[in-house]
Order: C-alpha cells, then structure tokens, then sequence
C-alpha cells in the first residue's frame, strides 16, 4: 500500500477518533448543564425564609397614640396608622418616626363627641368602630401614591365609609358586625358569659325608601364559662367563642333569630384557657392558641356515619410557643399565621405544611402585630410604644418535602390526600402541589403503554428476523420506521378524538375480543401445524404465515362486535358502562388508560421494534445454523438460542421505549382526561409529569411557586429516565456476560 495513502488514512481515523469523542463529551456536557439550569430554577423552593429589620422607633409622645385599638402598615413600609379611641387616623413616617398627618373618622352624630369602645378589623385596611353609644360604623382606610412628590412619603390618605352601619345598643362592651347588601349581622358582647346577635333586613319601597327590619336573639343561655376570645367569619355565617377552659364554642348564625349551638370541643387536655383566635385565609380554618403557648388549626370535617354533619378537628398542629399566646393575626392572601407570646416572640408559621418559617423578637411584651396587604411586611408595637418593622422573604412557604410527597389534609377535605390542584378562581385558595399524582399517573401511563408495545414489538422483531421472506422484510421494516416518524399530536388527536368515542360504544365488544381473538389465533395455530412443513402448501405459505392472521383477526372483530351486541343488550340491559358503575362502581371515563396504553404504544412500538430487529438480525447465523443442525425446531432455535444472544440488544430496546413513554407529552395530554388522581382503575384518567408541565408552565407567573415546582418535575422526569437508563446499562452489560458480546 502506498505510504502516504496509509498515512492519510491514518491520519483521517484520529481526526474522525478525535470528532467523535469530542461530540459525545459536548452532548454529556450539554445533557449536565440542561439538568443544572432546571435545577438552579428549582432549588429556590427549598431555601429558607428571612426577615430584614427596617425600621425601629418610638412613638412621639402624644396622647391619641398611646394605647392604640388598631394599627397597621402600608405595603410599601413607608408608615404606619394608629386608630386612637377619638377616631381619628395617625399616620407616621418609619424612615423618621414623625407624624405625617391624621384622618378624622365622623361619629355617628357627626358632631363628636363619642368615643370608640372598640375595633374590629373587616378585610383589607377596613375597620367596624363600635361607638360609645352603641352604634357601629365602618371605614376604609386607603393610600395612593402621590405623582410628582418630592419629599415626604409622596402617600395620600383617603377614608371611605363602609356598609356596616348599625343603630345604637345600650350596653355593649364589644362588638363584631357583617353587612352583605341588604342584609347583616351584628354580633354584641355583653359580659363574660353573654352575647347577643341582631339580623337586620334592608327592604326599599317602590319610591326607593330604605326599611329596616331587625331580629336579635341571646347567646347566653349556651354560654356557660367565661369567653376569652371570639371571632366571626366574614359571611356572618359562623360564630367562634374561646373560654377559659379550654373549649372552643361554634355557633351558626346563618338562620335570622335561630342561632344555633352546633358543637363544644375540647382544644387541650389540661384545659388551659383559649387566648387568641382567628380565621386563616378561606375563612373556614379558626386557628386556635392557647395559655401554653400551643397553636392549632381545626377546621370542620364529615363526621363519620354522618354525610351532612361536619365537626371541628384538629388538623394542623403548629410548633408551640414557649409562653401564652396574646395575639394572632393571619395573612389575607396566604395560609400564614403570625403570633406572638407574653415573652414579645413572635413565630411566622404555615398553616398547611406547618412549617415554622420565621422566629422574632420585639424586645417587649403585649405585643401587637400588623400585616400589610402582600404579607410581606411586619409591624409590632409594645406597650411601651416601641416600633419595630420587618421586611419579610417568605419565598415558597407551602412548599416543602412533605407537601410535594405525602399525604397533606387540605381544607374542605374529609381526610389527608394527595392532591394536586395549582389555581382556582377563589382567591382563599389553598394550593396543592402535590406530585405523587403526576408521578404514578406516568407510571400508569406508561405501564400500559409497555403492556401494548412490548409484546407486539419484540414478536414481530423475532417473526422478522427470523421466519419472514427476505422480500417481504425489505418492505415491512422500513415501513414500522416509518410509523416513528408520525407526529405525536397527531397520534394524540386520533387517539383522544376518534378512537375513545369509538371505544366507548363498544366497550363490551372489546374486551370480547381480547377473548375471541386469541382463541381464533390457537385454533388456526392447531390446524396450520398439522400441514406437513415439507408439502406444497408449505412450502408456498413459508416466510409469508402472518398472511393467514389478517383475515382471522377480520373475522374475530366481527364475531366480537355481533355477538358482542347481543351479550351486553340480555346480559347488561345494554348498558355495560352503566353495570360496572351500579354493580362494583366502576366509573368509565371516555378517555382513561386503556385509549393512553394504545395510543402511547403505537407510538413506542417501532423504536422497540427497530432496535430488537437490528439485535435479533446480528446474532451470527452459524449459530442458528448450528442449533437447526442439531435437530432444533426453528421457532426452537429462535426462542432458545437467538433471543438469550440478543438479549442485550432487546433489553435496551425496552429500555429505550420505556424512556420515550415517560417523557411522551402531547399523546398523554391529548388522550387523557388529564386528570391527578390515583386510580388504578384503567378506566380513569391521569396526569403525567411532561403533559402537567405543557398545561400549567403558559399560565404559571414567572418565579412563582407553582412555576418552580414545574421545573421541579422537570428535574425528576431527567432524573427518572437517568437513573432508568443507568439501570438498564448495567443490566445490559451482565446480559452481554451472560450470553456473550452478541
């Protein structure tokens, strides 16, 4: 050979040596930083929360700020209010601590002269003021930013009166009131141990003419201990009363005049006194805090054996204080609580992943807490009028370890589930992130997507390789590569809009003709074996016996479907959907597991197929030759000595198509009812990871938990089918050992 043709050969193996191991170091290296970009969006979720001290003052020394009966803090931080018992609002600057300006709330006579007994908060920045003489206005307190300030805060003040406007009632020391329309509720606390509720009905006359009818009713008589404490929800619906034996009283005041005592529990066993109260976010959980420094969440659930009756219980146990509990506020916008104790530490916790986020300390005792609207600021005054304002980074507190995999009891549930619901139209919604749903639906998916694609795939691989004519593999082969070439959607779209309505009429038929058509294929398998291998028949038919299955299977559907009809029309009154429900209560949905594991399967079938034909054709014919040779049969030598040599090629083939079913995303989306649930019901729907994160990633706000949980999927989905296929490599190389390098 010419030398320097040699050399140039040379040459060009190490170029091309050299380009190959370059691509495949680029590709892991790409593959790693893919996983390491979705990973840096994840990991957020886990990073602790943290609190900055912004500002820390001393109220001036006047005497409409001491002793305030409400207050709170703007969401920028930039002051803070104080509702004296005259009425009027003081604004102070937190960057100086100075007045910035007051507000004077009008007394019912409009002409002062009455104080404020007491305050009651009512949403966003608004308040019900109950008045010396009994009667009860309400106010919103608003800030807008001013355009063009120089100085100053650059923040108006605006006060809008509010509906809640009751007549005076003698007597009251404090009071709780709700207006919804034309309709509200006043609740009047009397004494220790009596209270008293008014329903008022506004009716207008055709000339517009406001009447006002009133119903009150006394409490008294189901109050047997001292309250402590007492909240009502915001509809007027549910009263809440702590005593200081440690029970918690629920009354139902929905009914005007008929309120109702609808359960006493017991929230402690050494019935230590309930010292704060208060609804989270959803108005149905009452968090419920007590002289030892516990803090719970009890919501009511269905009693058992009862389906309409539901009674409080303890759902949420939140880490205690180290002291009696004073004071507690909840976020309007989250499941956050903030407490604090006699000490001045105030805890920041988590009412569904219970989940202590932050531990302060204000430096006093009775301390008083404000929120702003976002929750993200932290304002606590003491007795001694010292002023201490957080900004807070919660980040992803209802994110942790055991929301996203254990069972989580959410409100409004009977018992812990796993759910996963990421928005509502409520904006009291509590989110549910979990992702066991999303991970056993792609395992559900994928299993019987495996169930339909393994068998038909390696049997026609072996039927290919080893017993069709030459000619005909030319044409068939090429042809299932081509079937890996159709789009997804398009499979998805015939599967979720053709095949699942026509599944559905004939359901019964169907599963006749898992039945009917094996057996047709054991009959015919009976009658072929008896022609002689050696006759004419025989020999015209060899390489070419799956021409015999088609008209078979033609004729097994047809019997299924007529005598498929019949059967269900006597013995399921033609309704067989409608029997599995009433007679073991099997729902059937139109688009379930069965619809994923064909339409999912028909699209693994020829990557399967491909990969098992090309390991099952490579294995040497010297060593089926041999095996024929020695009196084997060839489906003998094909099942026993062919497939144990291939067997590394047709392991990865598996493997390879398992990993295409995990991360297949348009046929799940399109063919499923997508809904997460666990069922292994192969007629109920699913979720999967990669379809989940196609539907939810367009609506999810840029670094919100729900966004980062997403990409958090996305972690585990590259995480799944590495170590799958790391699995099936080692496997591999033990069959390689086992059966030889073939």
């Amino acid at each position: 050979m010419n030398d320097n043709l040699f050399k140039k050969s040379r040459r060009n193996d190490r170029i091309a040596e050299f380009l190959i191991k370059a691509g495949g170091i680029l590709v892991i290296v790409a593959v790693v930083w893919i996983l390491v970009m979705i990973a840096r969006v994840a990991i957020p979720l886990f990073y602790a929360s943290d609190a900055a001290l912004t500002a820390a003052f001393k109220l001036p020394s006047r005497p409409a700020l001491a002793s305030p009966l409400a207050f709170g803090i703007d969401e920028s931080g930039k002051e803070i209010y104080l509702l004296g018992r005259d009425g009027e609002f003081h604004f102070i600057n937190t960057a100086t601590g100075l007045p910035a300006g007051s507000l004077k709330t009008l007394s019912p006579d409009a002409g002062g002269g009455k104080s404020i007994v007491s305050v009651e908060t009512s949403g966003k920045s608004g308040y019900n003021l109950l008045w010396s003489d009994g009667t009860i206005t309400s106010a919103y307190l608003l800030f807008k930013a001013q355009d063009g300030q120089v100085s100053g805060t650059g923040i108006i003040h605006d006060l809008v009166p509010g509906e809640a406007t009751f007549p005076a009632t003698e007597g009251v020391i404090e009071s709780m009131a709700r207006m919804n329309g034309e309709s509200g509720i006043r609740v009047d606390r009397l004494s220790l141990r009596k209270f008293r509720a008014n329903w008022i009905t506004v009716e207008k006359d055709i000339l517009g003419n406001e009447k006002r009818s009133e119903t009150g009713a006394n409490l008294g008589a189901d109050i047997r201990e001292n309250v402590t404490a007492a909240v009502l929800d915001h509809a007027g619906h549910y009263l809440y009363l702590g005593n200081d034996k440690g029970e918690l009283l629920r009354f139902d005041l929905s009914e005007p005049g008929a309120p109702k005592l609808l359960e006493t529990v017991r929230v402690n066993n050494d019935k230590s006194p309930v010292t704060a109260l208060n609804l989270a976010s959803g108005d149905t959980t009452v968090v419920i805090c007590d002289k030892k420094g516990n803090c719970n969440g009890w919501f009511p659930v269905t009693a058992p054996g009862a389906a309409e009756y539901k009674r409080l219980q303890l759902i949420h146990p939140l880490p205690p204080h180290d002291g009696s509990v004073t004071s507690i506020i909840a976020s309007p916008r989250d499941r956050i609580v903030v407490s604090t104790d006699e000490k001045g530490v105030i805890n920041i916790d988590h009412l569904t992943s219970e989940k202590r986020l932050l531990t302060l300390e204000s430096g006093g005792s009775e301390v008083k807490l404000a929120l702003s609207e976002r929750g993200n600021m932290l304002c606590a005054i003491d007795e001694s009028g010292n002023v201490k304002i957080w900004r807070m980074n919660l980040r992803h507190p209802e994110v942790t370890s055991g929301t996203l995999f254990s069972k989580i009891w959410y409100e409004g549930y009977d018992k812990p589930e796993h759910v996963w619901q990421s928005s509502s139209a409520n904006d009291d919604y509590e989110p549910k992130l979990g992702l066991v749903p999303l991970i056993f639906g792609t395992l559900k998916a994928t299993f019987f997507a495996m169930i339909f694609a393994v068998p038909l795939a390696l049997l026609g691989a072996l039927y290919t390789s080893q017993f069709i004519s030459y000619r005909l593999k030319v044409r068939i082969k090429p042809a299932v590569e081509i079937m890996a070439a159709i789009p997804s959607v398009v499979i998805g779209f015939l599967g979720g809009l053709w095949l699942a309505p026509l599944l559905e009429k004939g359901l019964f038929p169907f599963f006749l003709s898992l039945i009917i058509l094996p057996l047709l294929l054991f009959v015919a398998i009976f009658f072929y074996r008896a022609v002689k291998p050696s006759s004419r028949l025989g020999c015209m038919i060899r390489g070419r016996e799956f021409l015999l299955i088609i008209p078979l299977i033609l004729a097994g559907i047809w019997i299924s479907h007529s005598a498929g009809t019949m059967i269900e029309a006597r013995l399921f009154a033609g309704d067989f959907k409608q029997w599995l429900f009433n007679a073991h209560s099997i729902r059937y949905e139109q688009r379930n597991a069965f619809i994923i594991g064909i339409a999912l399967g028909f699209a693994v079938i020829p990557i399967i197929f491909t990969i098992a034909e090309d390991a099952l054709s490579n294995v040497p014919r010297n060593l089926s030759a041999a095996s024929l040779a020695l009196g084997a049969s060839r489906w003998q030598t094909a099942w026993r000595v062919v497939l144990p040599s291939a067997l590394p090629g047709v392991f990865s083939a598996i493997m390879i198509g398992f990993g295409r079913a995990v991360g297949e995303t348009m046929i799940v989306l399109m063919a499923t009812g997508n809904t997460p649930i666990i069922s292994f019901s192969a007629f109920n729907g699913l979720r999967s990871l990669a379809a989940n994160i196609a539907v939810e990633i367009p609506e999810a706000p840029l670094d919100s938990s729900l966004y980062r949980v997403l990409f958090l999927s996305a972690v585990l989905l590259f995480l799944f089918t590495f170590i799958i296929n790391s699995a099936a490599e080692v496997l591999r190389q033990r069959f390689r050992k086992k059966y030889g390098r073939y």
